[in-house]
């Protein structure tokens, strides 16, 4: 059960492929699924059968939240699953306690981050949708068999709050995994230095101080690239199309927009950077790293995880923007310290990070291998 229907194939691809290749009749959830050609294609060669849900993911009307839980049940009902898995925010709450009410006898989730629910400042109107939003994750998560979390912050966080009953059990995973076969290692670019981030346009995701970072750079080292690749996002958090076209009108950074392939854009690059202010695991970083790329991120829940600070990257704190200029010169004005850091990067994701191992250990507490 996915919030957005190419996920399913862009994050959860080799998990589902997984689980065809066991041997289950897997049926996906997801919002506007079937018209999803590139998805649903690939899932239906899969053996998949598809299911489109009611869902908006950042939507906070309770008649129409009503509306995708009473066709999680419906559909639940008719097809008797053995066992419900579902991650993002809305399909894991509504999809399991859907499936509860269905009757599901194992009942699985996975928390891929807190996003706006619990991050960012706590007033009017993020304070009522944080606190909705805890209770219905304290409804959802007792009546699961295992929650799995993408970092041990994010899993003590929910303990403490109440959120997971001690009669629950908990799994702590590394992220979503990377396909180090596809996203191979790719040499460095040979001309001025250039750094990307690459995400959905939220203010959370550190965006802002990205750009202020670059703007101050650009002044001192006029060759340098700052690139900014995503798209504004209807999260009540995203950065404004006015606010976007000043900074693209500044000439501080180069903006892409979206792009259906990261792949080109991390290989033209030297370092990635994600300031986040909190993760499950970001898999922007792991393909970076997979592609043999530094790291510059924050020492933030879920972000930290990723980087061995001085070995394959630094980590800055969340929101310093002083810290940012700083770690981004220091590759600035030792271009090999890119190399070196690459080299390791490519290393963890090798050795921590492979999504084959990932899926092994939720497979594994699932009872599936």
């Amino acid at each position: 059960m996915a919030g957005l229907a190419s996920s399913l194939i862009n994050f959860r691809g080799p998990l589902v492929k997984a689980l065809c290749d066991a041997g289950l009749e897997v049926h996906a959830f997801a919002p506007e699924l079937t018209s999803d050609e590139p998805t649903r294609r690939r899932l239906t060669e899969w053996g998949v059968v598809l299911h489109d849900v009611p869902l908006h993911r950042a939507g906070v009307n309770p008649l129409r939240d009503f509306s995708t839980l009473w066709v999680y049940m419906r559909k639940l009902r008719e097809i008797k699953p053995d066992l419900a898995l579902g991650y993002t925010i809305k399909p894991v709450i509504y999809g399991t306690i859907g499936a509860w009410l269905a009757g599901v006898p194992r009942r699985f989730a996975l928390i891929t981050g807190l996003g706006y629910a619990f991050t960012g400042q706590a007033a009017g109107k993020r304070k009522l949708v944080q606190k909705i939003a805890r209770e219905l994750y304290r409804l959802a998560l007792k009546h699961s068999e295992l929650v799995y979390f993408q970092n041990p912050d994010d899993e003590a966080l929910f303990r403490t709050m109440g959120l997971v009953p001690i009669t629950v059990s908990t799994k702590v995973v590394n992220g979503s995994g990377i396909d180090t076969a596809i996203f191979e290692v790719a040499p460095l670019p040979q001309d001025a230095p250039s750094f990307l981030l690459i995400a959905r346009l939220l203010g959370d995701k550190g965006i802002r101080e990205y750009v202020r970072a670059a703007a101050v750079l650009k002044l001192r080292y006029p060759n340098a690239q700052f690139r900014l690749v995503g798209d504004i996002d209807p999260n009540p958090d995203s950065i404004t199309r006015t606010e976007l076209d000043g900074w693209i009108a500044n000439g501080a950074i180069d903006y892409s927009g979206w792009l259906s392939d990261v792949r080109p854009a991390i290989a033209d690059t030297c370092v990635y950077v994600l300031p986040s202010y909190r993760e499950g695991t970001p898999r922007t970083v792991l393909e970076a790293m997979a592609m043999g790329r530094a790291i510059i991120t924050t020492d933030a829940p879920g972000c930290r995880e990723t980087v061995v600070d001085g070995e394959n990257g630094f980590l800055v704190p969340v929101k310093s923007v002083d810290a940012l200029v700083e770690a981004m010169t220091r590759f600035i004005e030792d271009p090999d310290l890119a190399v070196r850091m690459g080299k390791r990067s490519r290393e963890i994701a090798e050795e921590k990070y492979d999504v084959h191992k990932v899926n092994a250990v939720m497979l594994k507490e699932m009872g599936i291998q």
